[in-house]
């Protein structure tokens, strides 16, 4: 029976293979057989479409050139539409060869990346906002605590969907699936980072917070963080999204009171600006490596509390100095989503 890697290198593993390194990279990384990252893949993506060795379909060029333009503005998505269009088109070829087919133009198949939808009105004030930030540094950025909420399913996912795209395509419409902020989940919980590592994270109760819960978190577990690693606000800045709650006017006056500096800008469905979204899929990956149930919340949370204490300040440090090419991309984007 094959050796079990430990769950960090696991979790490694996949992270590297959701970036899309090659598996004999990655085998060469963590001194292991490529048989053993292949392996490890089927584990993690059983329903992942494989490659398979073979003749090469004899499509001719100017049909594999229509072929590419189809897939690369959208009107063909997926490796099933390509084989359904090849059929059409009077090439009875399997959808294997298929498969071959779009891996020959140079595509790959990728996760298909959930982002919240945006309006024009969104887009407007994601890129105003990057404008307004553009000439921070890293330096500057290391300077705030960024926070956010999140919802911790007891087990499992929604699942992936993928697409597929060639090296260096930027971001488009059908590469994105759309999602609601605060789907469903079990679990919700508080928590923060700096640059000097995570702070205090906490449950919330009945799985909502109310700004009266909201001020008691940032008096406590955000103030005990502040105190742990010994920052003033005085020089440090506080970021939160723009949920009611965290706009209502007893927030805003509790945060004057106490002196805090804080964004007040911040744009709306913009996960991919906040690098603690990172940190929550770091932990996420690593919930989903317990080879059993959480028998229910309390053991979730347990669970949640000794993960999110494993995460290092260098881990949290790589995701805030991110922050000044999270914004050219958003101003690149034109306000648009993001690969972050």
């Amino acid at each position: 029976m094959p050796k079990q890697l430990s769950a960090d290198c696991q979790i490694s593993i996949r992270a590297a293979l959701l970036r899309g390194e090659t598996k004999k990279s990655i085998a060469q990384r963590f001194g292991v057989h490529v048989n053993t990252v292949r392996r490890y893949h089927n584990k993690f993506e059983p329903d992942r479409v494989r490659a398979t060795r073979g003749r090469p379909s004899k499509i001719p060029s100017s049909t594999q050139l229509y072929l590419k333009v189809k897939v690369l503005t959208g009107t063909l998505k997926t490796a099933k539409d390509v084989h359904k269009k090849l059929e059409e088109l009077g090439y009875p070829v399997s959808y294997q060869s298929a498969i071959n087919t779009l891996k020959s133009l140079g595509f790959h198949a990728a996760i298909k990346k959930k982002k919240p939808f945006l309006s024009q009105k969104h887009r407007k004030h994601r890129l105003a906002w990057a404008k307004k930030y553009q000439h921070w540094t890293v330096d500057d950025w290391r300077l705030v605590v960024f926070s956010d909420e999140t919802k911790i399913n007891v087990w499992g996912s929604d699942g992936c969907k993928y697409y597929w795209s060639a090296s260096g395509d930027p971001l488009k419409p059908h590469h994105i699936e759309l999602t609601v902020k605060h789907g469903g989940g079990s679990l919700m919980m508080w928590g923060c980072i700096t640059a000097e590592g995570p702070g205090y994270a906490c449950q919330v109760l009945d799985g909502t917070m109310k700004s009266e819960d909201y001020k008691y978190i940032l008096g406590t577990t955000l103030k005990n963080s502040m105190e742990y690693y010994g920052m003033d606000w005085s020089v440090i800045y506080f970021q939160h999204d723009g949920d009611p709650k965290h706009r209502s006017k007893s927030t805003t006056e509790w945060l004057i009171k106490n002196n805090v500096n804080y964004i007040d800008d911040w744009p709306a469905q913009s996960p991919d600006l906040n690098p603690i979204e990172h940190v929550w899929h770091h932990l996420k990956l690593k919930l989903s490596m317990y080879p059993t149930r959480a028998k229910g919340v309390h053991e979730l949370w347990e669970r949640v509390d000794k993960e999110w204490n494993t995460i290092t300040k260098e881990e949290c440090q790589s995701y805030i100095d991110s922050m000044p090419a999270r914004i050219r991309a958003v101003i690149k984007a034109k306000g648009g989503p993001t690969r972050y």
